[in-house]
């Protein structure tokens, strides 16, 4: 596991708590790391929290120090989360929401892609994050995707030309996911768009956003940029942003227009 710029708080509590366990009952780190298998130095790591504690050091400190399972309890909370913080809020309001509208301009939008290319965009993340954090939040990607088959809420999906032909991970890795949005096409409650190079260009460059909506007839608008991202409630903000993606829809192809051209983006890889 490679160490983070910024370790998570709960590495710093948990090797905090095996430091005055291991303290308290006289054991050395040298002593702890030979029973456990590392290196001194890596315990010292674990200890400063600028690596996360693995289950097999929590467990053999708390059998050397007498913990009686309160340091082998502590290691499901350290395991990676599956969402960037900023974004947790916004999961929790899309779990819930009866219509979704997204348009994304340079990349697939999380709920449409593949396994294969979530991978590669999470391994690609700057700052680089460990493997275990980049197979969490892969597998977050994909559990948000089961909300697609929620009959009843409703999904508007346009992408710009540019993110079908960004061959993301290669052409193998693209063309699968070029098929996997035909796939979900077919869903009778949603509706995928192309839009073309040179259509739209106004709205069209402004960047990716998606718009909720959740019971009770509340709407919500959301927009990411480099490392940051917002969260918008105000009805004069959301409406800006209703209205850019109808215009944005305007200048799309339609569904079945959409899949022809998809579909051949697919074949030219």
């Amino acid at each position: 596991m490679g160490e983070l710029s910024q370790p998570p708080m709960a590495w710093r509590l948990s090797g905090n708590q095996v430091k005055l366990w291991r303290t308290e009952a006289n054991i050395s780190r040298e002593e702890l790391a030979e029973e456990a298998g590392y290196g001194p130095e890596t315990i010292k790591s674990m200890e400063q929290g600028r690596r996360r504690p693995t289950q097999r050091l929590l467990e053999i400190a708390d059998q050397m120090c007498g913990a009686n399972g309160k340091l082998a309890a502590v290691h499901p909370y350290l395991e990676p989360d599956k969402f960037v913080s900023r974004v947790r809020e916004y999961m929790a309001i899309e779990a819930e929401a009866v219509a979704q509208c997204w348009y994304d301009v340079l990349l697939i939008p999380g709920l449409l892609q593949t396994e294969e290319y979530a991978r590669v965009l999470m391994a690609s993340h700057c700052p680089p994050v460990d493997d275990s954090t980049v197979e969490a939040r892969v597998a977050g990607r994909m559990e948000r995707q089961a909300l697609l088959m929620r009959p009843t809420t409703l999904f508007s999906f346009v992408i710009h030309e540019a993110a079908l032909r960004g061959l993301v991970g290669g052409p193998e890795v693209m063309k699968s996911q070029l098929n996997r949005l035909l796939e979900v096409g077919e869903l009778r409650n949603v509706s995928i768009q192309v839009l073309p190079l040179g259509q739209g260009a106004g709205p069209a460059i402004g960047g990716s956003f998606s718009l909720l909506e959740v019971p009770g007839h509340r709407h919500y608008g959301y927009q990411e940029a480099q490392g940051t991202s917002m969260l918008y409630t105000d009805p004069e903000k959301v409406g800006e942003l209703a209205k850019r993606h109808s215009m944005i829809r305007m200048c799309a192809l339609d569904a079945e227009g959409s899949a022809q051209f998809i579909r051949k983006v697919a074949e030219e890889l």
